[in-house]
């Protein structure tokens, strides 16, 4: 992982569905970040449920906070539904919140 793929990791972090007390890459909803030549980033994610009304939203504040990383050039964020989002993709810190423990 490049050290700016790193920081995108991070900052995503900041991005939470307003049902779910977690954010998007501990609940696992992020599926790829990948960056390209000339910091041209790439992500790829999905939404718990495919009738999910944070869709709408979600992927933009995920673009928005990688956008503002410094020394991202451009970010595309692609909505996926498969493979389907499932508990397991959860983080350890996740799961205590949900008590899946």
């Amino acid at each position: 992982m490049s050290v700016l793929e790193d920081k995108i990791w991070q900052a995503v972090k900041q991005v939470y569905d307003p049902e779910i007390p977690v954010n998007v890459a501990d609940l696992g909803l992020i599926y790829e970040i990948t960056e390209y030549p000339v910091h041209n980033i790439y992500i790829q994610m999905t939404v718990t449920t495919p009738h999910c009304p944070a869709a709408i939203f979600l992927p933009e504040q995920v673009r928005e906070v990688a956008q503002n990383v410094e020394g991202v050039n451009d970010v595309q964020v692609e909505l996926v539904y498969e493979p389907a989002w499932s508990k397991s993709r959860m983080t350890d810190e996740a799961r205590k919140v949900f008590g899946y423990t």
